[in-house]
């Protein structure tokens, strides 16, 4: 097909294979991908818990940091996102979660028409092959897999009997009628294995698609431009530079932190940022890099008297031995782990809306990002704060692109977050101390002698990092601040479109990227002009309706 293509697709992650594998069911429609990491089909890859040997290195990962953060103590945050097809779907923890209705319904108030949760859930139905649910809020028939955990692994069961003993409300799904409540994680997996989005949308293409064209290990550069159209952008591969052109858009799918770096590098962005490093301002856009939300966490580390958990032993590596053998005959067990098998949405105080706060219980004992490892077992369990509201930003480093932005999540900034956090760290702390789970603990690593307020708040600033969920920086909208309009193109230029999590222009309650698929889906929608779902669900307006008069009934009887 030579260097010249319908579409240029930057970014060969969660977004960018979605957009390429249904772009392409048209065989007249020419897509090439450019992703500057590997395949995203190696074994580490694939086998889920692989992803320990992935996440705290720069195998298939960016592993950015952050600035100086003045609310961590001055720490340095560290980011890890995908650096492989499939992205940071290749390396993350498979949890699969769509947020809350509420996160769309205020996308679609702030004036982004086709947004709402009636007009984005028929695109989660449709990416989505979820193996047990068949109801109006999910899936059969899409190629993203979506499971049961098949680690079998005892602790599940002891968890969800403290959130009973803890007096919290249970759930086992936390993407249906209602989201708060304590339940096992459904992960993206098929058969086993993980499913990122490469596997599911890109990878059973290549090579027999003739109109799909993949480049790895390509980093894009630079957007090029005539006027202001977007024809291409130039890309480095192999140590030489090469032009890739688009007859009709070139799409940008590089993520939060590297899609407005490639804009601000090819001059769209705020001015005074660009004027900095002597970019030429092709389009005044001060919204670029701006906005970035990200999800601030908290982890409680414990000691346990268990195999059941993953860890560093002599019996623990008897029975990994055995896991082994287990996941080659039956693709079950251990290996099939994503560690973060269960989790929570609670609110931490009484008349919430929703819940502020969103729990991962890790079957190991993880610290710094599984950046430091401790002999023996444990268990653990993160906190993160759904809605923060402190913003930060991305800006460049320099006008290289093979260096890192600067990243600044801004953690703590508004002290509000930091309150927030307090509660959510008590609400955690009793889970972690109800019996079911307080009989196998042997010891509190982090948190053992941290009692007052004072003292959560001071550990909170010693260990809080992200949760691996950076959006917002290049938001949709149609204000002055805001990057892409509704349908997803960048304002004032053309042939230019953004399709990743930077288009969020809020933080969603819950893990991103079940939401980047479902932008991508509906994204292609928009570039194709034909819909391939109805706007509105019935059946779950109807089930919504009905959820609404019960919560009323339950409410007259509480207050009669």
């Amino acid at each position: 097909m030579g260097n010249i293509f319908d579409y240029v697709i930057v970014g060969g992650g969660s977004a960018g294979s979605v957009v390429a594998g249904r772009l392409t069911e048209d065989p007249q429609v020419t897509v090439c991908v450019l992703e500057a990491g590997g395949s995203g089909s190696e074994p580490v890859i694939n086998v889920p818990t692989g992803a320990v040997a992935m996440l705290p290195t720069k195998l298939n990962n960016w592993a950015f940091e952050t600035v100086p953060q003045p609310g961590l103590g001055g720490r340095r945050g560290y980011q890890p996102r995908g650096r492989a097809l499939g992205g940071s779907s290749a390396i993350n923890a498979m949890v699969y979660i769509r947020g809350h209705r509420n996160d769309y319904d205020d996308w679609a108030a702030r004036g982004n028409v086709g947004w709402s949760y009636d007009d984005v859930l028929p695109y989660f139905r449709l990416s989505e092959h979820n193996e047990r649910l068949d109801n109006a809020w999910h899936g059969r028939d899409g190629p993203l897999w979506v499971s049961d955990l098949r680690s079998d692994n005892p602790f599940q069961a002891r968890y969800l009997e403290a959130a009973r003993q803890a007096g919290l409300p249970l759930t086992d799904d936390f993407n249906g009628a209602e989201q708060e409540g304590v339940g096992i994680y459904q992960v993206t997996q098929k058969h086993g294995e993980r499913w990122s989005a490469a596997r599911a949308y890109l990878l059973p293409h290549i090579g027999r698609r003739d109109n799909l064209s993949v480049k790895t290990h390509a980093h894009v550069q630079r957007i090029l431009f005539e006027g202001n159209r977007a024809v291409g952008v130039e890309m480095l591969q192999g140590g030489q530079l090469h032009t890739v052109l688009a007859r009709r858009e070139v799409v940008m799918a590089a993520g939060a932190f590297q899609t407005p770096q490639l804009l601000m590098l090819s001059g769209i962005g705020p001015s005074h940022e660009l004027d900095r490093l002597g970019i030429q301002t092709r389009a005044h856009l001060p919204g670029v890099g701006q906005n970035l939300q990200d999800h601030p966490d908290f982890i409680f580390g414990y000691r346990a008297r268990s195999l059941d958990t993953m860890g560093v032993s002599i019996g623990g590596g008897l029975r990994m031995l055995k896991a082994i053998r287990r996941f080659r005959r039956e693709r079950r067990g251990a290996l099939t782990s994503n560690f973060a098998e269960g989790g929570g949405f609670l609110k931490t105080r009484a008349g919430l809306a929703m819940p502020d706060v969103q729990l991962h219980f890790v079957v190991a004992l993880v610290d710094d990002h599984a950046r430091s490892f401790h002999l023996g077992h444990g268990l653990s369990c993160h906190v993160c704060l759904l809605r923060p509201r402190s913003h930060g930003s991305v800006t460049l480093q320099s006008n290289n692109a093979q260096e890192a932005p600067l990243i600044d999540p801004a953690f703590f900034q508004d002290p509000q977050d930091l309150e927030d956090m307090v509660a959510g760290f008590k609400l955690t702390r009793r889970l972690m101390q109800a019996p079911a789970l307080a009989a196998w603990i042997t010891k509190d690593v982090f948190t053992a002698n941290v009692n007052t307020d004072d003292e959560i708040r001071e550990v909170l600033r010693q260990r809080t990092d992200t949760v691996y969920h950076p959006v917002g920086t290049c938001r949709m909208g149609n204000d002055a601040h805001a990057v892409v309009d509704p349908q997803l193109r960048v304002r004032g230029l053309q042939g230019l479109r953004i399709v990743d999590a930077s288009v969020m222009p809020t933080l969603i309650g819950g893990n991103t990227n079940a939401p980047t698929i479902m932008i991508a889906e509906k994204a292609v929608d928009m570039m194709r002009g034909r819909s391939r779902v109805q706007p509105v669900l019935q059946e779950v307006r109807s089930m919504s309706t009905q959820l609404k008069v019960d919560a009323l009934e339950e409410a007259r009887h509480v207050f009669s």
